[in-house]
């Protein structure tokens, strides 16, 4: 049965950072009993990790093509798993699955992050061994320091949200439809098998739901990927995107994007690159390439808008919000970032995060290629950022760590252009304000004669094409020509023609 994953992009480490794949010529029991320990404990919450063997690796890279495995090596390999994996205390078992892969037959360990760590394995595999709980550091298997186990032991039953069982609801809450066109996306060749299978089979295949087949669970990250209708489950689990008129954030339009989290961040960021980024080419004399640029670089964005749907948290009812303004975007999402990661590091540009919020989240994301691989998603902002020539973004949150904002600004050139666009309608408006009078006074007049209460902004409706500092204009003119005068104050008097 296929996993679901892309093999070739896994392989080569495309939506897998290196620390996160083990490559193995042959079988080494005793190493491998101690690294799927290690990937079971998540210390990180990374999201596990992956055991490959019959690749033979160089410096951490996989060495190809592939020497492979015999068949008969598989089947052995797979029966001394099971045994094996009963030495881990309390059990744990990776999903393990033949490929072929370019000709040749290799075994994939797929060790998610358990659920009730953390886990301890025996050191060897002699009689009387001593059990220790192992974790990653970097792209290697070590015993932890006590303060490491301290903190391994304190995160005892505290799975991420993401991937916690909800009791609520049933794998039957799963739409189909959903996860072929996921599969289908990611290129994996679980999407084919799909027909033959049952929702469960699925289910457990995608590691989306826990349980005996009697009680079989969804995990929340199914439900928030693959739910029929996923906001009935999470209602904040949407994006707003409100865009303002003016800075001030009184007039302002509003869209809601829903449904499971890929198709909503798909629809949000196609939206931002059709609506909101714009480009613009200049010719400059003497050279034969012209200069590109956006008002905004649409790869910021998508890669501020992954990180926001990537480490909020879904146990909250606050949606992710972008707010537009003229001269500047808003990405907001709740809560903050992680310790160590403040307020004053961030000003600095200083993303030193060990641990993340949501581990299966970030693992499908990158599947999808919405997201890059740890602790890159804010210098890719910055790298697309200078390539593009915009001012340096800024990134918030406050001491409590309550949100987290990143703000873009508006490339100069755009920003030029709305100033001046601006003007030009202030100036237009001023002269058509003037061009009209002639027209507009005997129509102000008649209007006054019938109604001497009439105000301006009745004025500028009755006659139209004109506003209201139009009407106050002209009044004022015609105030001046002695035509027309003020009886009693601004509100509650009326107006008076002399001539």
């Amino acid at each position: 049965m296929a996993l679901p994953m892309n093999i070739e992009e896994l392989i080569n480490g495309k939506t897998v950072e290196w620390e996160r794949i083990e490559f193995r010529r042959g079988w080494n029991p005793a190493r491998t009993l101690k690294t799927i320990t290690a990937f079971a404990n998540d210390f990180n919450n990374w999201g596990g990790g992956y055991i490959i063997l019959g690749i033979k690796e160089k410096e951490g890279r996989p060495v190809l093509p592939p020497e492979g495995l015999k068949l008969d090596e598989i089947d052995k390999i797979q029966k001394e798993l099971n045994n094996l994996c009963r030495k881990i205390i309390p059990n744990y078992f990776p999903i393990v699955e033949p490929v072929d892969f370019k000709g040749k037959k290799i075994l994939i360990l797929w060790c998610p992050g358990g659920s009730i760590r953390p886990y301890k394995s025996p050191s060897n595999l002699g009689k009387k061994p001593q059990y220790f709980y192992y974790i990653r550091r970097f792209s290697s298997t070590v015993k932890p320091t006590m303060e490491e186990e301290k903190e391994l032991i304190s995160m005892s039953n505290q799975i991420p949200f993401d991937d916690r069982v909800n009791y609520k609801y049933t794998v039957n809450e799963f739409d189909l439809g959903s996860i072929r066109t996921f599969l289908n996306k990611i290129g994996s060749e679980l999407e084919k098998e799909i027909p033959r299978l049952s929702i469960k089979e699925i289910s457990r295949r995608m590691n989306i739901a826990e349980g005996g087949d009697e009680n079989l669970l969804p995990k929340n990250i199914g439900l928030l990927f693959f739910a029929k209708k996923p906001q009935k489950i999470f209602p904040s689990a949407k994006i707003e995107i409100i865009i303002f008129k003016d800075n001030d954030g009184i007039e302002f339009e509003e869209k809601i994007f829903e449904g499971n989290l890929f198709e909503q961040t798909f629809n949000t960021l196609n939206f931002l690159k059709n609506q909101i980024v714009k480009e613009k080419v200049i010719k400059r004399e003497g050279r034969a390439e012209a200069d590109r640029f956006f008002n905004y670089p649409y790869q910021a964005l998508e890669e501020a808008l992954c990180n926001a749907v990537y480490h909020r948290g879904y146990d909250n009812d606050s949606p992710i919000e972008v707010r537009i303004f003229p001269t500047h975007i808003d990405i907001i999402s709740f809560p903050g970032p992680l310790p160590p990661l403040n307020k004053e590091k961030l000003k600095k540009y200083q993303f030193d995060v060990r641990k993340y919020r949501n581990r299966r989240i970030g693992e499908l994301l990158k599947e999808l290629h919405l997201t890059e691989g740890r602790q890159t998603g804010i210098p890719t902002i910055l790298k697309e950022i200078k390539k593009n020539g915009s001012p340096k973004p800024v990134f918030e949150t406050d001491e409590e760590r309550s949100y987290f904002k990143a703000t873009f600004f508006i490339h100069s050139e755009f920003e030029e252009d709305r100033l001046n666009l601006e003007l030009l309608d202030k100036k237009n408006a001023e002269k058509t304000t003037r061009k009209t009078t002639r027209k507009t006074t005997q129509k102000i007049l008649a209007l006054i004669k019938e109604n001497p209460y009439i105000t301006r902004k009745e004025l500028a409706q009755e006659i139209g094409n004109i506003t209201e500092d139009g009407i106050k204009y002209n009044l004022a003119k015609l105030k001046k020509q002695g035509k027309i005068k003020r009886v009693g104050p601004d509100k509650g008097g009326h107006w008076e023609i002399v001539n």
